[in-house]
């Protein structure tokens, strides 16, 4: 892996963590508004959506500090040799 290839790997890696982090928050806030609904059918709704939205930000978020961090051992690893 070249140099160009593992900084675009690293930045699509970060953009993928922030943007995980902007859903799980997300998701967090419609969890919160579940609070201020009437029915019961809007509080199930309100509750789906934000688990939702919460399980996908934080796959997100754990995909991409996993990926982050298995490329950042690989470019050490390959300064030593």
């Amino acid at each position: 892996m070249d140099e160009t290839e593992f900084n675009g790997r690293l930045k699509e890696a970060q953009i993928n963590n922030a943007l995980g982090v902007f859903i799980l928050v997300f998701g967090i806030i419609i969890l919160f508004a579940m609070i201020y609904t009437e029915t019961f059918v809007e509080h199930m709704t309100d509750m789906t959506a934000g688990l939702l939205l919460i399980s996908i930000g934080g796959g997100m978020v754990w995909k991409a500090r996993k990926t982050m961090k298995k490329l950042r051992e690989k470019k050490k690893n390959n300064m030593e040799i």
